[in-house]
């Protein structure tokens, strides 16, 4: 499979998308509230931007979305939705270890205006913080693998 960039960056953006709207749904369904816009919005100083949060959020699904891409072109073999999900899990096990540093470079969290998130989300619900975050990784690569594949034409591996 070749690389495809326009590809790349409506996957992370649709990734992204569709995670955002979990996140705000989430505490309807019994989840903790997950509000990654908020939190790094408040990054900088408080009270902090959403916008500037929002607008982060999506570069950094952007970033992925390549990354994702990239690695869609190297790995071979199952599906590229099942390499989404994959690579889900496997974003989900880096991006939750760096939450739990995010008290060593976050304005808001060092005021004490804005709660830690804990290593994994665990601070914000336990283990269904977890289970939210992993949830929300996993549905994104689907969603990056799916986007990809329909544009490309390719869900091969």
């Amino acid at each position: 499979m070749d690389f495809d960039l326009v590809a790349a960056v409506a996957g992370g953006l649709a990734g992204t998308a569709v995670m955002t709207v979990l996140m705000t749904l989430a505490p309807m369904m019994g989840m903790p509230k997950m509000d990654m816009p908020a939190l790094l919005g408040s990054m900088f100083g408080t009270p902090g931007s959403r916008a500037l949060g929002l607008l982060m959020h999506f570069m950094m699904g952007t970033v992925f979305g390549l990354v994702y891409a990239v690695l869609f072109t190297v790995v071979t073999g199952p599906s590229i939705i099942v390499l989404g999900l994959l690579f889900g899990v496997v974003h989900w096990l880096i991006v939750g270890l760096m939450t739990g540093m995010m008290p060593m470079m976050h304005a808001g969290i060092k005021s004490g205006q804005v709660q830690a998130p804990g290593i994994y989300m665990t601070n914000l619900g336990g283990m269904l913080g977890f289970a939210g975050g992993l949830m929300g990784h996993v549905v994104f690569g689907l969603v990056v693998g799916l986007i990809y594949g329909l544009i490309t034409g390719d869900f091969s591996g």
